[in-house]
């Protein structure tokens, strides 16, 4: 079995890395995307309450 150079083992784990903080940084994306629409739908509701 051949082995992994240490070049190639240090860039895949530097990829997987960033690979692993770009879902993170997506997934925190995705949670204020979704809080500012609860915001938005929320303020619309007390809009039309206060009407």
């Amino acid at each position: 079995m051949k082995t992994m150079s240490k070049e190639y083992s240090t860039l895949f784990n530097e990829i997987t890395d960033v690979s692993e903080e770009l879902t993170k940084l997506v997934n925190r994306l995705m949670d204020a995307q979704k809080r500012t629409e609860e915001m938005f739908i929320a303020d619309d509701v007390e809009e039309h309450e206060t009407v």
